[in-house]
């Protein structure tokens, strides 16, 4: 980094990162604030920001969000949630770590049938209103939940964004995520969940009158608008269907979820108004604002000179390279946001493989994922799920702060990231021999 514009952008990114971290601002304008000085130093400019895939904002994860979240406005108005809430605490018998146990698993599997974001869109407020008919502590559940949705989303093509954008690069089928990193990922759902009855110990306080008030509740009950709920799920599952086609139908998510959105308010009854009340948009707000600056960095050369010595420093080792490149995308990811992260180390990554010969396992690239997946869980920005998770539990009065997620963040993340590792020696170069 030899020009000031350089530095200046460095400044102003860890500034900023300073300043959601202290929580001294809110983070929606600290992300706003520091996108506009990248636009003032000129480290970025409008058409780097708006209209650059590379390095502008990434209109398909904000589109995604918005249709999603006006599709869960709508779900939201059948009560839907307060169904699966009673439910859901009805099978574990009402004991806390039972239910952050089913929460967990259902999270982890929807979020690699469909993608980490949708799936804590629609568990989010399920969570809410078990917590609340159970006087449970809220955090300690979101943040699980959380957890396991970037875990779960691993094991997948469309579970996670990051594997999108790798698979894309480098050639790599829905099935081939799935024989890799599906058993990875169903090894550390289990390990997180031995994690999350240590971690939220103190959360766990039964409530015997509670527990009984909610056994007693007869779910079917809870659902007051059940044509609405039936044009919901309808809509829901030509969304679901939609992401999962995406290899055959090359509809980005995105289009999908708008396409969903339009087409349950065309046909429901609800007011237009209504839904966009419900839309996040202060999250909505923060992720284009994180984008234009992360996109200040990546048009000075910043992103490109760590990717560039990464690279050097990996040379033609495959087995050194795999364990640094996993490692240091799990540290990189937590900082910066594991989608831009990734959508820069793609190609490098692609010319670290072509150096090697081609590396038929494809190892460099599941380390790639890997890491980036998991260490999108370090901290409160280091994944989109995480962010909008954030942003629903401050609209229910009931906010998350950046260090109460990222102490729990942090230890998950290194021990997942840990027992990675040791999967990747032993499978592709132990088991190779």
């Amino acid at each position: 980094m030899n020009d000031w514009q350089s530095w200046a952008a460095v400044v102003v990114f860890a500034s900023t990162y300073a300043l959601i971290i202290s929580e001294k601002l809110h983070r929606t304008a600290a992300a706003l604030g520091g996108a506009a000085l990248m636009l003032v130093i000129g480290a970025t400019d409008d058409k780097a920001a708006f209209y650059s895939e590379h390095s502008g904002v990434d209109w398909n994860v904000i589109f995604l969000l918005l249709g999603m979240m006006m599709i869960v406005g709508v779900l939201k108005k059948t009560g839907m949630f307060e169904y699966l809430a009673i439910w859901s605490v009805k099978r574990a018998r009402a004991k806390p770590f039972r239910v952050m146990t089913w929460l967990v698993v259902i999270t982890a599997v929807a979020s690699a049938l469909l993608d980490n974001v949708t799936t804590v869109l629609l568990i989010a407020p399920v969570t809410l209103l078990v917590c609340e008919r159970l006087a449970l502590p809220v955090a300690p559940f979101l943040i699980a939940e959380v957890l396991a949705s970037n875990i779960g989303g691993m094991a997948t093509l469309v579970g996670d964004p990051p594997n999108i954008i790798i698979a894309s690069r480098a050639g790599l089928t829905f099935n081939d995520f799935l024989v890799h990193l599906a058993p990875l990922s169903a090894v550390l759902i289990l390990v997180l969940i031995a994690l999350c009855r240590w971690l939220f110990r103190k959360s766990f306080v039964y409530d015997e009158e509670r527990a009984a008030e909610v056994m007693s509740l007869e779910e079917r009950e809870a659902i007051h608008d059940p044509r609405l709920l039936v044009q919901g799920l309808v809509v829901l599952v030509l969304v679901v269907a939609g992401f999962v086609l995406h290899p055959v139908l090359h509809y980005e998510p995105s289009v999908v979820a708008l396409l969903g959105a339009g087409l349950l308010i065309a046909v429901s009854s609800v007011r237009t108004s209504d839904v966009l009340a419900d839309v996040e948009w202060p999250t909505l707000a923060f992720f284009a604002g994180l984008f234009v600056m992360i996109g200040g960095l990546i048009e000075t050369g910043v992103i490109g000179q760590v990717a560039t010595k990464l690279a050097d420093t990996i040379g033609d080792n495959e087995i050194g390279g795999s364990m640094l490149l996993l490692g240091s995308s799990a540290v990189l990811s937590g900082i910066v946001d594991n989608i831009p992260y990734v959508a820069t180390m793609a190609p490098v990554t692609s010319d670290v493989v072509e150096a090697m010969g081609g590396s038929g396992n494809h190892v460099m690239w599941w380390a790639l994922a890997i890491g980036a997946d998991l260490g999108g869980n370090a901290t409160a920005i280091g994944a989109s799920a995480n962010v909008v998770v954030l942003g629903i539990a401050e609209r229910n009065r009931t906010p998350i702060s950046f260090w109460q997620f990222t102490k729990y963040g942090l230890v998950v993340t290194a021990v997942t990231s840990a027992l990675s590792a040791v999967y990747v020696w032993l499978r592709y170069f132990v088991a190779a021999q």
